[in-house]
C-alpha cells in the first residue's frame, strides 16, 4: 500500500483507514468521529514540496491552507515537512503559534482583518501579510511603525480567471469580495499606494481563482495573467515583484463524478504552473519570482473520513428512505451550503452489494439537515457504522455546536494506531461561557 492509499477493505469486509479497522475505531473512540490518515497528509505535503524543489530549484514555498483543517497537530506535521502555512484569522494564527510553528513561514490572509488580528500578526512576527484593502494598508503601516519594523506584504489581485467550479467558491471574478482587479486598474492603483507606505515592504502579489478545480489550464492562465501584470507594473511604476503567490484550489475526489488524481497528477498541476511562470518570465524579461502555492483541501481532504452510527430509519414508500445518523450539519454543513456530494459506505459491510438508495439525515431540528442524498448502500440497520469519505477538509473547520450538539473529536491514524488530535467535547464545554445576569438569579 502506498502512502496515499489510505482506505482499504480488509478480510472481514470492514473499511480500514491507515491500517485501523473503522468498526474498531468507532468502538474505541465513539461516534461521530473525524479520522485522518497521517501518512496521506505527509505524502501530499511532500508532493508539492518536492515538485517545487525539483522543477523550480526550490525558489518558492508550499503553504498549507489552514482553513481546510486547523489544529495544533497539523501545524506540527507541516513544520516537520518543512512547508509554510497560511492563516485567515487570529484564531488560526494563535493555533499555529501555540504549536510552535515558525512565524516567518506564516502568511496572513483575510478580506477584513481585524485591528487586533493585524496587531497580533505583527507581534508574532508573521512573515507576510496579504493586504486586501486601502484601510488595511493604513492600519498595518501604523502598527508596523509602532512596532519599529517594516512588514513584508503582498497585494491580493484578481486576474479575471473564472475557474469551472461552484459559484459560491469562485473567488477571482471582478465582483469578488476579495482582491483588486487587474482589468479595471484598481490593482495598479493599490500597488502605487502600498509603495508609498514607509513601513510596508511590497514583495509582490497573491491571487486565488477558486476551489475544487480540475482544469490545469485555469492555473496556467492565472499565472500568465499575473506575470503580464507584473511586467506592466515594472514598466509603469518601476517596481518588479519578486514574489508571486498563486493560491490553491486543486480538486479532490468526493464521488466517482470527480477525477481521482494520482500523486503524479498533482505534481503535474504544479509542473504546468511552474512552466507557465518560467516561460512568461523569459518572454517578458522578468526574473523568475519566488513562487508560493497554497494547497489545503488536496492535502487533507481525502486523508479524512467521518464515522457515524445509524439510528432511526424512516422509509416513505415510493418517495424516500431516510437513514438517520448521530451527526449532521453541525459536523458537516457542506451539503446544506453547497449540495456537496459524498461517497458513503457501511463501514462494517463495505464489501457488500448496494441494494437501495437512501438519504443520510442528521439529527438537527432542520429539514435541510442532510449529509448525502440518494446514495447507494446495502440495507442499513440501527447500530451500523456509516463512513463518509473525503471529509478531511472543511468539515471540522466549519463545524458548530448547533442545537448544542458536540463538535466531534478527531483522531490521527498511523500504522494501525490512533490518537486524539482534538479531544471530545463535554456538556460543560457547551456552557463554559454562559453567564446568568444577577437579576435573573
Amino acid at each position: 500500500m502506498n502512502e496515499r492509499e489510505t482506505l482499504k477493505i480488509n478480510a472481514k469486509g470492514h473499511l480500514e483507514i491507515g491500517g485501523y479497522d473503522t468498526v474498531d475505531l468507532a468502538k474505541d473512540f465513539g461516534t461521530p468521529l473525524y479520522a485522518f490518515d497521517e501518512k496521506y497528509i505527509r505524502a501530499m505535503m511532500r508532493v508539492y514540496r518536492d515538485t517545487l524543489e525539483r522543477e523550480y530549484g526550490g525558489n518558492g514555498l508550499v503553504l498549507y491552507a489552514s482553513k481546510a483543517f486547523s489544529c495544533m497537530a497539523v501545524y506540527k506535521i507541516a513544520a516537520q515537512e518543512n512547508i509554510g502555512v497560511d492563516v485567515v484569522s487570529g484564531g488560526e494564527l494563535y493555533t499555529a503559534v501555540k504549536a510552535g510553528f515558525p512565524a516567518n513561514k506564516i502568511y496572513m490572509h483575510g478580506n477584513n482583518k481585524l485591528v487586533r488580528e493585524l496587531e497580533f500578526a505583527v507581534k508574532a512576527g508573521v512573515g507576510t501579510v496579504v493586504v486586501d484593502s486601502y484601510d488595511e494598508a493604513d492600519i498595518l503601516d501604523s502598527i508596523a511603525e509602532n512596532a519599529g519594523i517594516v512588514q513584508d506584504v503582498l497585494i491580493r489581485i484578481n486576474p479575471g480567471v473564472e475557474a469551472h467550479t461552484h459559484a459560491f467558491v469562485q473567488t477571482a471574478r471582478t465582483d469578488s469580495k476579495f482582491g483588486f482587479s487587474i482589468s479595471d486598474g484598481t490593482a495598479e492603483k493599490m500597488t502605487g499606494y502600498i509603495l508609498k507606505k514607509p513601513n510596508l515592504n511590497l514583495r509582490g502579489y497573491h491571487c486565488h481563482i477558486g476551489s475544487q478545480i480540475f482544469e490545469k489550464q485555469s492555473f496556467v492562465l492565472a499565472a500568465q495573467k499575473a506575470m503580464d501584470f507584473i511586467a506592466k507594473i515594472k514598466a509603469d511604476l518601476a517596481f518588479e515583484a519578486d514574489t508571486l503567490n498563486i493560491g490553491g484550489g486543486f480538486g479532490i475526489w468526493y464521488t466517482d463524478e470527480d477525477a481521482k488524481i494520482s500523486v503524479e497528477g498533482y505534481a503535474g498541476y504544479l509542473e504546468a504552473l511552474i512552466s507557465a511562470v518560467k516561460n512568461k518570465a523569459a518572454e517578458l524579461g522578468l526574473r523568475e519570482p519566488f513562487l508560493v502555492i497554497e494547497p489545503g483541501r488536496s492535502i487533507v481532504g481525502e486523508a479524512g473520513i467521518t464515522l457515524y452510527t445509524v439510528g432511526a430509519i424512516k422509509d416513505i414508500p415510493g418517495v424516500k428512505k431516510y437513514v438517520a445518523i448521530d451527526g449532521g450539519m453541525f459536523d458537516n454543513p457542506r451539503y446544506a451550503l453547497y449540495q456537496s456530494k459524498y461517497t458513503v459506505l457501511l463501514a462494517g459491510r463495505a464489501g457488500e452489494k448496494c441494494t437501495e438508495k437512501v438519504t443520510i439525515a442528521g439529527k438537527c431540528c432542520e429539514s435541510g439537515d442532510l449529509i448525502a442524498v440518494d446514495v447507494p448502500l446495502p440495507e442499513a440497520k440501527r447500530g451500523d457504522i456509516v463512513a463518509v469519505l473525503s471529509t478531511g477538509a472543511y468539515n471540522y473547520s466549519m463545524a458548530s455546536n448547533y442545537n448544542r450538539n458536540f463538535i466531534p473529536p478527531a483522531v490521527l491514524v498511523k500504522d494501525g494506531k490512533a490518537e486524539y488530535i482534538v479531544k471530545p467535547q463535554t456538556y460543560d464545554d457547551l456552557i463554559r461561557n454562559d453567564v446568568v445576569p444577577d437579576y435573573l438569579k
